[in-house]
């Protein structure tokens, strides 16, 4: 509940229309134009829920003098990460697809 004086502008709320998807693409251009456009197909991508969300959590707060300082950590991270960790990402897909299809390809929190 929000309190407004009687002549404040109504908040206008936006419609969410089905149409309106994310696509992922991967562009490479250079002074002449385009030279690769990869449109990915629309799915749940494993690095979204699983792998991104505790990468985030190890690179909080850590600061980096160069890129390379950062390049050097996210490679470490990864050749640290046990077999499981993917094992358990990519079991959970099945699950998460169903949820994608149960929803008619609405988002999947959880």
């Amino acid at each position: 509940m929000t309190w407004k004086h009687p002549s404040s502008p109504v908040t206008k709320k936006f419609k969410v229309q089905r149409f309106a998807a994310k696509v992922m693409a991967t562009v490479f251009w250079d002074a002449k134009g385009v030279i690769l456009l990869d449109i990915l197909p629309q799915d749940l991508a494993p690095s979204d829920f699983h792998l991104f969300g505790p990468l985030k959590r190890h690179l909080g707060g850590m600061a980096f003098e160069t890129e390379d300082d950062l390049i050097s950590e996210l490679r470490n991270w990864f050749d640290n990460l046990d077999v499981d960790f993917f094992r358990v990402g990519i079991n959970s897909l099945l699950s998460r697809w169903q949820k994608c299809i149960d929803l008619h390809g609405d988002y999947v929190e959880k």
